[in-house]
């Protein structure tokens, strides 16, 4: 089977501006890349990737019938485009606005305007979120190793599990807050713990809190995947005992590197 490559996307480019569209659209054909859908709206888009099944979704943030956090839910919601990749290219620095989308499981947020090399980079994470990474699975063997990933987001969950998953981490357990997580681990053997910070009833923090404290799970490695901004927090978060911090979106080489880490 031949490695996909930049050339063989195909991008679905939703932005109301005939501008912007032209000036994204021609970045990314110096990328390689000349397989292209147009779309205006979340109407449109949502439409077009229910028919045609794009490989990613470039997007910008405000259309006149939604936003880009709308069209993402939608995608999500259906089972037909529930795990297309998603771009999101924005002027937008609000934190609360951003977090939403986030959540929803993106492949890359990219400032407007945007750097060359970042647009590439996000390319890249498309490909190794599309396809499995053969190079990984070849020189790495997961396939012993359970996950347990915790996350409020079902589509955050189902984003994280299928990144896991094309790096040859297949063994997962699934859990929406840190209760549920510790009763899980009570009755399955973990060798990981993927885990968000912002949940209701038990956050990320207070999971890896307990994990420390408690004689069976105390040396279980745990990650923790956040779009959460705050110094203090994340301090705290560290001084708890957490193996690993990853900003969200979930930037697949930099998980590949963790694990490889936690693994060795």
């Amino acid at each position: 089977m031949d490695t996909l490559s930049l050339a063989d996307l195909t991008i679905l480019l939703v932005e109301p501006s005939n501008m912007q569209r032209n000036i994204i659209r021609t970045r990314l054909h110096e990328a390689g890349i000349d397989n292209f859908l147009m779309a205006e709206n979340c109407e449109q888009a949502l439409e077009l990737a229910i028919k045609t099944a794009p490989d990613l979704v470039v997007s910008s943030m405000y259309f006149s019938d939604g936003t880009a956090t709308d069209l993402v839910q939608q995608l999500r919601a259906n089972d037909l485009s529930r795990d297309v990749a998603f771009m999101l290219i924005s002027s937008e620095a609000c934190h609360h606005t951003l977090d939403a989308i986030k959540q929803a499981g993106v492949i890359a947020i990219l400032p407007k305007p945007f750097e060359f090399t970042h647009l590439l980079a996000a390319l890249q994470a498309t490909i190794s979120y599309i396809e499995p990474d053969n190079e990984v699975l070849d020189s790495l063997d997961f396939s012993d190793k359970t996950v347990l990933v915790v996350d409020d987001s079902q589509t955050a969950r189902r984003h994280i599990s299928k990144v896991l998953e094309n790096i040859g981490l297949t063994k997962l357990i699934l859990a929406e807050n840190g209760q549920e997580a510790l009763s899980l681990m009570v009755n399955n053997q973990v060798d990981l713990v993927i885990t968000d910070y912002n949940m209701p009833i038990m956050d990320g923090a207070a999971l890896i809190e307990a994990l420390r404290q408690h004689p069976t799970f105390c040396e279980i490695p745990a990650l923790m995947v956040t779009s959460e901004n705050n110094c203090a927090k994340l301090d705290g978060v560290r001084q708890s005992g957490v193996s690993a911090l990853v900003d969200k979106p979930f930037d697949i080489d930099a998980v590949k590197q963790v694990l490889t880490r936690l693994f060795d």
